[in-house]
């Protein structure tokens, strides 16, 4: 029985170390050089319909965008320095 206990707070335990080094590397993620300000970027999509933009984060050097248009929610990917969409689907969750 203790070593099943042992077990389990050892996988509890490297769980919560993944989340927290997941989050980390999340954090410090920066736009790459030459990057439009992100006032500009929502800006562009609230002209092209997206209002409102309700959520931004930045993965993989792309800004990932949830904003509604025509009364759906669309997830979008934005080229940082070009503020182009290059990704847009609608969220069904």
């Amino acid at each position: 029985m203790k070593n099943v206990k042992n077990s389990l707070l050892a996988v509890t335990l490297g769980g919560i170390a993944a989340v927290a080094a997941t989050q980390a590397s999340a954090k410090d993620e920066m736009p790459p050089p030459g990057a439009m300000a992100l006032s500009a970027i929502v800006t562009k999509l609230e002209q092209q319909g997206y209002v409102p933009v309700v959520e931004i984060s930045l993965d993989d050097g792309r800004w990932e965008v949830e904003a509604y248009r025509e009364g759906k929610r669309w997830d979008l990917e934005v080229d940082p320095n070009s503020g182009e969409i290059v990704k847009v689907q609608e969220d069904r969750d």
